[in-house]
């Protein structure tokens, strides 16, 4: 039975897109606007990286190994960080590079992470008459336009005030800069085959963008079939990353560098936010585990159409809904006027529903909910979005979503499909903005910034 899934399933997820949606960043600004403790927190000194990692350093190699403590008694499959990697505090007296190094390295990022002092400016705003930043002194990978909307980004210097909201949502796109790129010992990189992961699980080791994905997707919920089949799916670390960046910022809020207390909030923020994607939560929408093995097996009797024809439906349906939303929320601060998106990001009466904060929250409640969507959010493409987007394995969405306007392609069907699927993405924003203002909820109760 092993075997029946792996070649389909490691086939799919090596062309999965690794990131969830479009641009964190926009999401919440119009997500934490509505949350008084984060939109109304008074005005924090930018801190170099590097800064914070000096005056801390004793202190953040003990919460470094308190991390890998509880990931190996919390996460699955977790292996334990390497011993040549542990974070030793007396690496501060070898400088700035050195520490920083040291620092990324005991995370298992990557090491060409920029972190660099940023923001990404709220498009509702003014614009912003601070220096722009280009875009690969920010991120280490390359400029993407697939969501038709580009990134700008501001420089921040040593000591400027910002606004912890600026902070908080600019950060909460960052680990799509590459933070989790090449981290496997099969990529080309020099510091995979150290970091202890073992092979890439799922994903293209030779693709800078697919090694990402495991950090990225939590496939939590699916059948048990499919876990006896392909166990390597239960290697995925979303978990990890949450967990790691929202002890730091516990961290650095208690010890008075209230800049990176926000900002790692917003790196946490991104992981869990990826798990509200249906597709980063379920490995294959609309498809059952008896439909897949016989795609499958059909593939291991010569006849592969059936797999590729999968592989390329997944891979659009996901560009789709990303792309739309995307596109909706654009449009809406182009025209400051707030659409159905902004206005369910601001809804924080489900808030209290979900219960309060804890170390899995993010894969029983957030995965799970995205996973149950999955079938849902699917079916209503299908009756919405024209058929040759969604349903159509001859034509590559992403390779052509630059020059599509899916939101007038999706007008056309007529308003009452227009107005289903809008709410259907509104519905996954709505509980983007909850479960996010729940995660910085329990960020700032265990430590007031200062």
């Amino acid at each position: 039975m092993q075997k029946i899934l792996i070649t389909a399933l490691l086939a799919m997820s090596a062309t999965s897109p690794a990131w969830a949606w479009s641009n964190h960043a926009l999401a919440n600004y119009r997500a934490f606007e509505a949350m008084p403790e984060v939109a109304q927190a008074p005005a924090v000194p930018a801190e170099p990286l590097e800064a914070f990692l000096a005056a801390q350093a004793q202190p953040i190699a003990q919460l470094l190994a308190d991390q890998d403590a509880w990931a190996q008694k919390h996460i699955a499959h977790y292996p334990p960080l390497p011993a040549p990697l542990r974070f030793d505090a007396t690496v501060a007296q070898q400088g700035p590079e050195a520490l920083r190094r040291a620092f990324l390295t005991a995370l298992r990022v990557s090491p060409q992470s920029r972190f660099a002092l940023y923001v990404q400016p709220d498009p509702w705003a003014p614009a912003p008459q601070a220096e722009s930043m280009a875009h690969d002194l920010v991120s280490a990978l390359p400029a993407r336009d697939k969501d038709g909307g580009g990134h700008t980004f501001v420089r921040l210097r040593a000591g400027d005030s910002v606004a912890p909201l600026v902070v908080l949502a600019s950060a909460s796109d960052e680990p799509d800069y590459g933070l989790d790129l090449n981290l496997w010992e099969d990529n080309p990189s020099e510091w995979g085959p150290r970091y202890g992961f073992g092979k890439i699980p799922f994903g293209n080791p030779h693709l800078d963008f697919s090694t990402q994905a495991p950090f990225h997707m939590g496939y939590y919920h699916e059948s048990s079939t499919i876990y006896m089949a392909a166990g390597f799916l239960k290697r995925t670390y979303p978990l990890l990353r949450i967990h790691q960046y929202e002890s730091l910022s516990r961290l650095a809020f208690r010890t008075g560098h209230p800049y990176w207390g926000w900002r790692f909030a917003g790196l946490a923020l991104h992981y869990l936010q990826d798990l509200t994607q249906p597709y980063h939560a379920s490995l294959a929408p609309g498809f059952s585990s008896a439909r897949l093995i016989g795609i499958n097996l059909l593939a291991m009797l010569g006849m592969p159409g059936a797999k590729n024809d999968m592989i390329i439906l997944l891979s659009n349906r996901h560009f789709v809904l990303e792309r739309y939303e995307s596109q909706m929320i654009q449009a809406a601060a182009q025209a400051r006027q707030p659409g159905s998106v902004d206005q369910a990001l601001r809804d924080t009466a489900s808030d209290t529903s979900y219960g309060p904060w804890s170390d899995n929250y993010a894969r029983d409640t957030v995965a799970r909910q995205a996973h149950a969507l999955g079938t849902t959010v699917t079916d209503q493409m299908l009756a919405t979005v024209p058929t040759g987007y969604v349903n159509d394995p001859a034509f590559d969405f992403g390779v052509h979503a630059k020059a599509i306007d899916l939101v007038a392609e999706v007008a056309r069907q007529g308003d009452a499909p227009r107005a289903a699927l809008e709410s259907t993405i509104a519905t996954l924003m709505r509980n983007f903005g909850a479960h996010s203002r729940n995660m910085a909820r329990g960020i700032l109760g265990e430590a007031t910034p200062r």
